[in-house]
């Protein structure tokens, strides 16, 4: 008898078609589903595939037979990993494929930022471009600039890749760890965050979600950057404290802002932050290009399969869970 999983997020026709070779699918639309109902789901399958939807105790409460949890994304911080350990319940995810994808995201709220894109397609749009635009609207240098990137993992390192070898600029990074190689080709300095917020022209999160990053980025760290300096996030909206945000765009202290991701999301309408012509909002598309999403979501499929079928562990994030069946 085949395995049984739960998808909890609809996935491509090939991924899932992959899926059906061996195992048994039940779904639910987990985008609208209360923790009682995906409990109830989790609760009759061996394993479960899917993105964007909060697992934790809850909805583990009833999931006995549940082995192995395939997401479609990099970020696990949708997930109580104390509550799958408990449950000895394996999570992969996907790494590498969306790396470059994402890369180019942070690339175009850069661009989009420096130069004021959508501010001024806004401009032609409504009419208003009647003559040569004067220095009101011009918009800044990309190239040669300093851009700091904080967190410097896979993302982080492809972006340096783009900002360094595409636009001859010059590379600081913040982190855990020194990065010789980046060093090496790059040019990268190694620097503390209060060093990197005061010297770069742009400054990019790449930093997952937790614990100690939430929030890292509040009126203090804000008030180091410089007043022409963008700022850009492409990582976790929590990372930053947008109110304080809010405050240091409304009040000149940071020239502007891309986000592709937020606090909440789906973002509020109301949020000041999009009433404010110097930021570039965008719906968390980092990884959102046809071909990026197909391959994450094999990933997954293969991750799960792996796991289910072969008790291989593959981009595995607790692996030790597995053992202690």
């Amino acid at each position: 008898m085949k395995p049984r999983i739960l998808i909890y997020r609809a996935q491509p026709d090939a991924v899932e078609a992959r899926l059906a070779e061996h195992f048994s699918i039940e779904r639910i639309d987990g985008l609208r589903a209360n923790p009682d109902a995906l409990a109830d789901a989790l609760a009759q399958v061996d394993g479960a595939l899917g993105s964007s939807v909060a697992i934790g105790a809850a909805e583990l409460s009833r999931a006995t037979r549940l082995r192995a949890i395939a997401t479609v994304s990099v970020g696990i911080d949708k997930f109580d990993l104390a509550a799958l350990d408990a449950r000895h319940v394996v999570l992969s995810h996907t790494p590498d494929v969306l790396t470059e994808t994402t890369a180019d995201t942070v690339f175009a709220l850069v661009l989009a930022t420096a130069r004021r894109v959508v501010e001024l397609a806004d401009y032609v749009r409504a009419g208003r471009w009647q003559k040569s635009i004067g220095a009101e609207l011009y918009g800044v240098d990309v190239h040669h600039k300093t851009i700091g990137i904080i967190g410097l993992g896979r993302i982080g390192q492809a972006v340096a890749r783009r900002a360094a070898l595409g636009f001859g600029m010059k590379v600081l990074y913040h982190g855990r760890h020194r990065d010789e190689t980046a060093e090496r080709t790059y040019g990268a300095r190694l620097c503390s965050l209060d060093t990197l917020l005061g010297e770069a022209d742009f400054v990019c999160l790449q930093v997952p979600l937790t614990d100690a990053t939430r929030g890292m980025i509040g009126s203090r760290e804000l008030s180091l950057m410089k007043p022409d300096a963008i700022l850009i996030n492409a990582s976790r909206g929590a990372v930053i404290d947008e109110a304080a945000l809010i405050a240091a765009l409304t009040e000149g202290r940071v020239r502007a802002a891309g986000l592709d991701v937020f606090e909440h999301e789906p973002v509020s309408a109301d949020s000041a932050l999009l009433r404010l012509p110097n930021v570039v909002p965008l719906p968390h598309i980092g990884s959102a290009t046809e071909e990026t999403r197909v391959a994450m979501a094999m990933q997954a499929a293969d991750n799960l399969i792996a796991a289910l079928i072969r008790n291989e562990l593959p981009n595995t994030v607790n692996p030790a869970a597995w053992a202690k069946r």
